[in-house]
């Protein structure tokens, strides 16, 4: 992909940007589990050169809620919960774990 600026000249190409996926796997937690997290290490992947996405395998019901990523130097951590809301409900299911590095 190339991105020209408003002035004409090119901003970024194929040479000067890439994403490579790091990790592709699946990511379980059983029903009623407790809140937790999963970790899955990463070499050389991070905060500033990374990112972790989780994209359902297929239908879920009502009650699921999407997993919640977080990047750590060297880790992508996988939580079965909103980390930051206290009463977020846990979830279930299998969903699969996508960590892209760029540069």
């Amino acid at each position: 992909m190339r991105i020209w600026g408003a002035d004409g000249a090119l901003q970024i190409d194929e040479n000067s940007f890439t994403i490579r996926v790091a990790l592709s796997t699946l990511v379980t937690f059983e029903a009623g589990a407790a809140k937790g997290s999963q970790d899955f290490a990463v070499p050389g992947v991070g905060p500033g050169n990374g990112t972790a996405i989780v994209i359902p395998i297929g239908p879920y019901s009502a009650s699921q809620t999407q997993f919640e990523t977080e990047m750590l130097d060297g880790v992508a951590r996988v939580y079965n919960h909103t980390r930051t809301y206290a009463s977020s409900f846990r979830s279930s299911g299998t969903m699969r774990l996508i960590v892209m590095r760029w540069s």
